[in-house]
């Protein structure tokens, strides 16, 4: 028996060993995705082995673009997480909307949502994409420093993060719902006419999957701040049923 103990321990600590096989999706309107992507990708790579696959649209104007790789049957095979990092505000395909957030809400995929995918298929006449994301958000402030208070400092995704924490310069979203499985990590206070409370980090779950998501992100500046980093990869993790912690 005691053996067989030592087999399965050894087993287990073989298994979170192994690296994480991520998909990464990026590319749209308005946002400085090329050197997003390797911030990120470089970013998390270097706290928590990962290996990344990635579909890049590019930096366009076209707020409509179409993912390809959602388009192939079991896409989401072999993989074990999916970062999310995009913007295709006015892409309004529900079938194809629908089918893609059951996918992590039947199969328990887990995901990364990163600033303006809480904007993406904002226009789509479909609750299930903003379910998934944990939030919902319609419109953005106008790009301006902003202070983020952490709610859940015992929260394990936000240790380290500072309690307060100064953003220098980003979009605050504005955001109007919280869905039910949603607990929020940290929030912003709005400007001018949007002086309400706006959850700014989260963590989600959405059907058998973790989502992990934040809208602070705007710049490529913000994301490349290594407690933001840390952020992030201490969210992946937890959407990973992994242990947090990171490399050395």
């Amino acid at each position: 028996m005691r053996k067989l103990f030592l087999l399965l321990a050894l087993a287990i600590s073989a298994k979170a060993a192994e690296p994480i096989h991520a998909l990464y999706i990026t590319g749209g309107c308005c946002h400085e995705f090329t050197a997003q992507k390797k911030t990120l990708t470089e970013g998390i790579g270097a706290r928590t082995d990962v290996v990344w696959t990635i579909e890049d649209k590019g930096e366009t104007d076209d707020k409509t673009i179409r993912f390809s790789t959602f388009d192939k049957p079991d896409w989401y095979k072999g993989y074990d997480i999916v970062v999310y990092n995009m913007c295709s505000g006015k892409f309004t395909n529900v079938d194809y909307i629908e089918k893609l957030a059951a996918v992590h809400r039947e199969t328990g995929l887990p995901a990364v949502v990163i600033h303006c995918t809480i904007h993406t298929f904002r226009e789509a006449k479909t609750d299930e994409w903003r379910k998934l994301l944990g939030v919902t958000s319609m419109r953005h402030e106008k790009q301006q420093p902003f202070d983020v208070t952490v709610v859940k400092p015992g929260n394990p995704i936000m240790k380290g993060f500072p309690v307060h924490w100064h953003d220098p310069m980003d979009e605050q979203y504005v955001t109007t719902n919280i869905w039910p499985n949603t607990i929020s990590l940290a929030t912003a206070i709005g400007h001018g006419k949007d002086k309400g409370t706006n959850t700014v980090v989260w963590a989600n779950t959405y059907g058998k999957a973790r989502i992990f998501g934040t809208t602070i992100g705007h710049l490529n500046s913000t994301m490349e701040k290594p407690e933001y980093l840390d952020m992030v990869t201490r969210g992946l993790l937890w959407a990973c049923k992994k242990p947090i912690e990171f490399k050395h």
